[in-house]
């Protein structure tokens, strides 16, 4: 398993990786099936899904590639009940955030202990001993919470009927990109992806950019939050006690009740909170909002803009942080209410509705149009998609008032999707492989915490991107030859059954009957498109190949890196 020989099979397949092409001699496809219409079909699931599973191709072939795309546009259409059994196997899955940082966060009192520990207070107990010690109080662990979401993410993109709507998902949580190491952002994922990502992306381009400005991971991540008018934090830093007699005057005196009082305590508290936290404006959201978000960093903003967006924005915070209830709320006594400048506009103070109102004219401006088309052209055609392809998607995103859908179908119903240069172009991002390998040989993932782990190692900690850029969809940010031989290591343990939590039936693949798989089978099934004749002769390199191994090379092979 490890001679110089396999060694030297795993360097020179590796360095062939990276110089990955595609070559002449496709293997002979069934005759009912015309060869270009099969063409199609692969470059559709190479392009639309996480990969093509067994058969799939035939039988999108044979339904009609038009007909398979037009049902992955209205994804309703699509039963994934099956999907959503595996799902349920899995505790966090379907949980509130309250739910969950109910169940899940550690208590008070072990937060209050860890940090103390951390700044040298004296606590003498491990923070295994601590978590140990506060378990009964919990469901489980807060990284099961993390691990659960990662795992969810690999099995949709594994088993998912609506394959579109996943890739979809993928892309615009990297667009919108929060990073769950951030506490309590983990908490808050799961909720930020189900109720703004997936519930958005079919709709209008405003209606999500609002969701996403609106969300507790959001404000929690690029710290919109704590950011507030410089003048309303010197106010609100004394002692609690003021400020509580002052809150009370505002009851009057024949009567609120003990729990109106007890809200307004809470409030003012929070309040306080992100007041202590930070002294004033935090230009985070803002930066990100116009450079990533929208605009684009050539879209036509300056620093002015930054910090006159910033500004439009204090008083954005979560509410709920004292009672574990996370939630949007707009605060007008952390927010700046003078007027403001941007993009050459005044902006009157106006409470949340500036907000609101720099939200719909970004959603709107034609830079955002082309920065959002040149990114989706750019994930479902080439990393330099034609300059054609970008403007007619961009007028379709002007004329529709930002309807994604229309946008997506502009694209895929486009020549240059088709077209025959840029077929292969793509190359697959980790995730992309790692689901394409278990689709191609029709896995089945008893336990995905495995598998995330090894995404891990090839530089794709899902949820993991800590910039606010999200993980790159090009092929210089993962063509490397140390992520390359992480594939081909998967590759191999994938086929030879040692990957734990995971099994294959490779007769499945290599023989209709469940024979002994040839290895001509195999490579066909697995690789359906062109062959090279250097993948040709390393898969062709010795008689005493195994079938696992053939399989292996197949998928750690150029062509199967490629989309």
């Amino acid at each position: 398993m490890n001679s110089p020989r396999h060694r030297a099979w795993r360097r020179a397949l590796a360095t062939a990786l990276i110089v990955a092409s595609a070559a002449p001699a496709a293997p002979a496809a069934p005759a009912e099936i015309p060869a270009a219409a099969r063409d199609r079909a692969a470059h559709a699931l190479s392009r639309l899904s996480f990969g093509s599973r067994p058969g799939e191709v035939d039988q999108v072939a044979r339904e009609g590639v038009d007909a398979w795309i037009a049902r992955q546009l209205d994804p309703q259409r699509i039963d994934d009940s099956g999907l959503e059994a595996r799902l349920r196997g899995l505790s966090t899955w379907g949980l509130s955030t309250a739910e969950l940082l109910a169940g899940w966060e550690l208590p008070p009192e072990a937060r209050r202990e860890l940090r103390q520990k951390g700044e040298g207070g004296g606590a003498e107990r491990s923070r295994r001993e601590v978590v140990r010690a506060y378990a009964d109080q919990m469901k489980g662990q807060p990284r099961d919470v993390a691990d659960e979401l990662q795992q969810a993410k690999l099995l949709r993109a594994v088993y998912a009927e609506r394959q579109l709507e996943e890739v979809l998902v993928d892309f615009w949580f990297n667009h919108f990109n929060v990073f769950s190491g951030k506490r309590p952002v983990s908490f808050l994922i799961a909720e930020y992806e189900r109720e703004v990502i997936r519930r958005h992306l079919w709709g209008r381009f405003g209606d999500l950019l609002r969701a996403t400005a609106q969300s507790p991971a959001m404000l929690v991540y690029l710290d919109n939050a704590l950011s507030v008018d410089p003048e309303a934090a010197k106010r609100l830093r004394e002692p609690m006690g003021s400020g509580r007699r002052r809150g009370g005057r505002g009851f009057g005196r024949n009567g609120n009740s003990g729990a109106a009082r007890g809200q307004a305590d809470a409030a003012t508290a929070e309040r306080r909170l992100i007041a202590n936290r930070r002294t004033g404006l935090n230009e985070n959201y803002a930066r990100e909002l116009l450079e990533l978000h929208t605009l684009g960093v050539d879209g036509g903003y300056s620093q002015r803009d930054v910090f006159a967006v910033a500004r439009v924005f204090t008083g954005w915070t979560v509410a709920g942080l004292v009672d574990k209830q996370p939630r949007f709320a707009f605060d007008a006594k952390l927010h700046d209410a003078k007027p403001k400048t941007v993009l050459g506009e005044r902006v009157p103070g106006a409470g949340l509705d500036e907000g609101l109102h720099v939200l719909a004219r970004l959603a709107a401006h034609p830079a955002t149009a082309r920065h959002l088309a040149t990114k989706l052209a750019r994930r479902l055609v080439a990393d330099e998609p034609p300059a054609a392809l970008v403007e007619r998607a961009a007028a379709t995103f002007t004329r529709t008032g930002g309807d994604l859908r229309a946008v997506v179908r502009s694209i895929v119903e486009a020549p240059e999707f088709w077209s025959e240069d840029l077929r292969r172009a793509k190359v697959k991002t980790p995730l992309e492989f790692v689901a394409s390998a278990l689709r191609a040989t029709r896995a089945e993932v008893r336990s995905a915490r495995d598998v995330v782990r090894r995404l891990g190692e090839m530089g794709m900690t899902l949820y993991g991107c800590q910039p606010p850029t999200g993980y790159a969809d090009t092929a210089d940010a993962w063509v490397s030859t140390s992520g390359l031989l992480a594939r081909l290591n998967f590759a191999l343990d994938l086929t030879a059954g040692t990957l734990p939590g995971v099994t294959i039936r490779l007769r499945q693949l290599g023989s209709e009957r469940g024979g002994e798989p040839t290895r001509e089978a195999l490579v066909a099934r697995l690789l359906p498109g062109p062959v090279s004749a250097s993948t040709r002769a390393t898969l062709d390199a010795g008689d005493d190949l195994s079938p696992a191994r053939v399989a292996g090379l197949a998928l750690g092979a150029p062509e199967f890196q490629r989309r």
